[in-house]
């Protein structure tokens, strides 16, 4: 598939929106009293953070690709 500029930087804004929000969730459930009992929301909110920094990263890398040939 093949994305412009333009759909890559809101893709890009979307997932930076989504990352703030888990990472929120994450400190959240960390500061709970009995945060042992948010295991599993903890390990999968920081999986999908390292999903999501994937994505970023992949993105710009595209972004910097059309920037080049343009």
């Amino acid at each position: 598939m093949k994305f412009d500029v333009a759909e890559l930087v809101e893709a890009k804004r979307q997932i930076d929106s989504t990352l703030h929000k888990l990472r929120q969730t994450v400190k959240t459930f960390e500061a709970k009293e009995n945060a042992g009992r948010y295991k599993s929301q903890i390990t999968l909110a920081k999986r999908r953070i390292q999903a999501f920094e994937l994505s970023v990263a992949l993105i710009e890398r595209e972004i910097n690709e059309l920037d080049k040939k343009s």
